[in-house]
């Protein structure tokens, strides 16, 4: 339009690199030994912004051969444009999974292109209405010996981390043990959180609920499939008071979000910006848990996440995983680090997110 100016995208790539974890890693229904992102950078006005997602390394053959003729040539100051002609490419794949982490990767690297062609941090350009957004650490692997527990958990809690997160539910036998360690190693004050990835039937959720209130655990993530809404709402009206049920983290769309809440299955909702559809489907979930007047809490990717969240008004927290700090740490200069008080702090001397990619860090690992 006259008067209006635009910047057009004159190119998109995606590569993709798998790092291996720095030990063996186990929830308790999955193991890994390396985590695999697809990064996504999108140019416009001599600026490249750039997003990522974790995921197959198929997000990068989607996004390279479909999504960035897409956003070629299309205005860099209007993502959400892009988002929902990406919606619609879609259609025929199958929106959720591969084809969502490749929008989001995509989103997320137009959003940040625009902040840059603008020359503004992107919290300004997100609206933030926080300065600062409050970290939980997490990992704590059922993979790991007591020593490898107490050394990650005390870690967190000596860079001024109030809570913290373990995973429990592949060995129920040793878990009051790992339990017990864990408190013993971040001591009284600091918040404990337990995730069971889906591993129990409902009864025997009901069940662990009551044990690990006893162990002053205030937040039971996934006690039972994230599928399972009646299982999560059987949860949250009937575990103890003091333990919140949360779920959320494998959302890919807005309707996906809708089910959950409408069914009263959480108390506090997850979503992660790395699959939901990006800033866009971030924003857009947000809108959500406002309306159903619950909080939301960010699942993982700590720099792309500590942006999006100071939008969001009804902001619990963030996740600040383990393994995506490792490789957020190798990728790019000038991440975030914790501040006193368990927080990341936006840095708005900086357009975008800050961020700049040293693919040469990491080259030995590139697969796509």
């Amino acid at each position: 339009m006259p008067g209006i100016p635009q910047a057009p995208v004159d190119s998109v790539r995606a590569r993709a690199w798998t790092i291996p974890t720095d030990a063996p890693e186990s929830d308790a229904t999955l193991a890994w030994d390396s985590t695999t992102v697809v990064v996504v950078e999108a140019s416009a006005a001599g600026r490249t912004g750039t997003g990522w997602t974790y995921g197959h390394r198929a997000v990068c053959d989607l996004v390279n051969d479909t999504l960035a003729g897409l956003a070629t040539g299309a205005d860099a100051l209007r993502p959400g444009r892009v988002w929902s002609r990406a919606q619609d490419a879609c259609r025929n794949m199958g929106r959720p999974g591969v084809a969502a982490m490749a929008v989001s990767a995509l989103d997320t690297a137009l959003w940040d292109l625009k902040a840059r062609v603008l020359d503004l941090p992107l919290v300004a350009v997100l609206d933030a209405v926080h300065d600062t957004v409050p970290l939980y650490g997490s990992g704590g692997f059922t993979s790991y010996a007591d020593r490898r527990l107490e050394e990650q958990l005390a870690g967190w809690v000596a860079q001024g981390i109030p809570r913290v997160k373990m995973k429990i539910g592949r060995d129920p036998g040793a878990d009051a043990h790992r339990l017990a360690v864990a408190r013993a190693a971040i001591g009284p004050d600091t918040e404990l959180y337990a995730d069971a990835n889906g591993a129990y039937r409902r009864k025997e959720a009901l069940r662990w609920a009551e044990r690990l209130h006893e162990a002053g655990v205030t937040w039971l993530e996934e006690p039972v499939s994230s599928d399972d809404l009646a299982g999560l709402r059987l949860l949250r009206d009937r575990g103890p008071a003091g333990v919140d049920i949360a779920a959320g983290e494998y959302g890919f769309d807005i309707g996906y979000f809708r089910r959950m809440l409408e069914a009263g299955a959480v108390d506090c909702l997850q979503a992660d910006v790395t699959r939901c559809g990006g800033v866009s489907g971030f924003l857009r979930t947000a809108a959500l848990t406002d309306a159903h007047r619950l909080e939301l809490s960010a699942h993982c990717a700590p720099q792309l996440s500590a942006h999006v969240c100071t939008a969001v008004w009804r902001l619990r927290h963030l996740e600040y995983f383990h393994d995506h700090v490792r490789v957020e740490g190798l990728l790019f200069d000038g991440v975030l680090t914790p501040e006193p008080g368990g927080v990341l702090r936006p840095d708005r001397d900086r357009a975008g997110h800050g961020l700049r990619l040293v693919p040469e860090r990491v080259e030995r690992y590139r697969v796509a």
